[in-house]
């Protein structure tokens, strides 16, 4: 697949990574940090904390009858309570989440991690533990960063972890509709590997594609970065199958329906709340004959905002577009000549994928777009640059926690009117409470997801160890969820609800929108057993 410009280098290079909390990632993989990361770090003695074979999680409490109807059900080789398997299913990889393994705090460990072979037995160990109290929660890559795997245990007599690993199947591919009905278990990264096999792509690349899982995708509502080119991950779903404790819910008999509200986007970004969704079936698009990635100069934030608006309002759209801050442009360009010889200013970065005409055809009018609102031509160096090394980024997170620098990030999304004000507060609100508390902060921003009417913000934190770096992170992100919900931004735009963002989600949506939901679960789920105290 190599077209006359450009890459076409893909994503079926990496492989599904088995990864050990609580560690991103290849475990074989060795990550140096670069100078610009280093000279955050400074001369701290590194401490990779408590290693996970010596932490030991409380003692199980699911009742002994209900590990035997399990282990009839699936067998006793797939109910597994060892230590290693609880501590490998805690939690998810937020900054808090990742700390507090390293100092030994199992305490939401699961009592047990059961791996169903399909959906009618994943309906029926959610039977078994709702008629036992038993509190179930749903596992793919386990990468939630916002408190989505870590249920609330009060009134519950233990918590199954219920990885859908075995549910790992291509079920179909419909080639005349372009749509294909991919299993629940199914990791990103092997998804892709099979599509690619018959010609076709997802286009679903979020920076967690080395751990995240197709129902990962789509019970948290994911965006990918080429998320311009394909769309969000909700809006490639046209069919669903939902396992609950009363029984099954499928939903999607065609593209567009006028049969009632949309279902699907009841499910959609449910996280295990409302049961579990085993397949998925997804609008596919042929596999890209030409890849073509640039760099851009913008003076300023707010320029290269304005030429974004302009592409996504009038096109036309590169198939990825992404804008750094003035901060985060210094922080990732290893050599400050890649902007065209300026010291200071924004990086944007285009991306083109497709059939090679249709790609040189885009390329060349979106050009003309950021040549006419003042961006400067970089070439393809720090556009490749980006596109390679896309998903080395987390790998950095765990040598500056060794170093005793916290790095966390946080998301939202606004209307192109408000998207100034929204940086400002929430960039203003995280620095003022970590310097109160001693940390001042470096804080970072980008636009990777655009739209016709808005964009979204990503926000990355970085700052030195305080006494209490977990305590310090929290009073920091509760003073960001205050300011996104003052300029009547969204708390999340990718990243979900889980536990973190619970409280501002139910201030945003208002509280007959919430018992609206609560009505839902208590229909589907009259125990309350699927993922307790996540979302609603």
């Amino acid at each position: 697949m190599t077209g006359k410009q450009g890459s076409t280098a893909d994503e079926t290079a990496i492989p599904v990574v088995d990864m050990r909390r609580p560690r991103w990632g290849d475990p074989a993989r060795v990550t140096e940090l670069p100078a610009a990361a280093a000279a955050l770090a400074g001369d701290a003695t590194e401490d990779r904390g408590v290693a996970p074979e010596a932490v030991t999680p409380p003692a199980q409490t699911v009742p002994s009858a209900v590990r035997a109807d399990l282990e009839a059900l699936v067998g006793t080789e797939h109910v597994v309570g060892s230590d290693d398997a609880r501590i490998q299913h805690t939690r998810g990889y937020s900054t808090p989440d990742l700390l507090r393994l390293r100092i030994g705090d199992a305490s939401d460990a699961p009592d047990l991690v059961v791996y169903p072979a399909d959906h009618d037995e994943v309906v029926r160990i959610l039977q078994i533990c709702a008629a036992a109290k038993v509190a179930v929660v749903p596992f793919t890559g386990g990468t939630s960063v916002v408190g989505g795997l870590a249920p609330d245990r009060a009134g519950f007599d233990g918590v199954v972890s219920l990885d859908l690993r075995r549910l790992d199947r291509l079920v179909e591919i419909d080639e005349i509709s372009r749509v294909a009905t991919l299993e629940a278990g199914l990791r990103g990264s092997a998804a892709e590997a099979l599509l690619r096999e018959r010609g076709w792509t997802l286009g679903h690349f979020p920076q967690s594609y080395e751990g995240a899982g197709i129902g990962g995708y789509a019970a948290t509502r994911s965006a990918g970065q080429s998320s311009a080119g394909y769309g969000r991950f909700d809006e490639m779903v046209e069919g669903l199958v939902l396992a609950t404790p009363r029984g099954t819910v499928e939903l999607g008999t065609a593209p567009r329906s006028a049969a009632g509200p949309d279902l699907r986007q009841l499910i959609l970004g449910s996280e295990g709340a409302f049961g579990v969704i085993t397949s998925v079936r997804l609008r596919v698009r042929p596999a890209p004959t030409t890849r073509i990635f640039d760099g851009w100069r913008f003076a300023s934030f707010a320029d290269g905002a304005a030429a974004l608006r302009r592409l996504a309002q009038d096109g036309p759209l590169p198939t990825v577009i992404r804008l750094s801050d003035e901060v985060e442009t210094a922080i990732n360009l290893a050599d400050p000549a890649q902007l065209g010889g300026e010291s200071t200013g924004c990086l944007v970065v285009t991306g083109y994928e497709g059939e090679e005409r249709e790609v040189l055809r885009r390329r060349d009018a979106a050009s003309e777009v950021l040549v006419g609102a003042g961006g400067t031509a970089l070439g393809a160096g720090p556009g490749e640059s980006w596109r390679t090394g896309r998903f080395a980024g987390p790998y950095l997170r765990d040598p500056l926690l060794d170093a005793g620098v916290l790095v966390e990030t946080l998301e939202t999304a606004t209307y192109w009117s408000k998207l100034h004000e929204l940086r400002a507060s929430v960039t203003a609100a995280i620095t003022d409470t970590l310097t109160a508390s001693g940390t001042p902060p470096l804080v970072m921003c980008h636009i990777s997801h655009v739209y016709s009417s808005g964009a979204s913000l990503y926000f990355t934190v970085v700052a030195p160890f305080g006494a209490d770096p977990i305590a310090e992170w929290a009073a920091a992100k509760t003073a960001a969820n205050a300011a996104i919900r003052a300029t009547g931004a969204s708390i999340t735009h990718h990243h979900a609800i889980g536990r973190d963002h619970r409280d501002a989600y139910h201030d945003e949506i208002g509280p007959l929108a919430l018992e609206a939901l609560r009505a839902v679960k208590a229909t589907v789920d009259p125990d309350g057993v699927c993922n307790p105290g996540i979302l609603i």
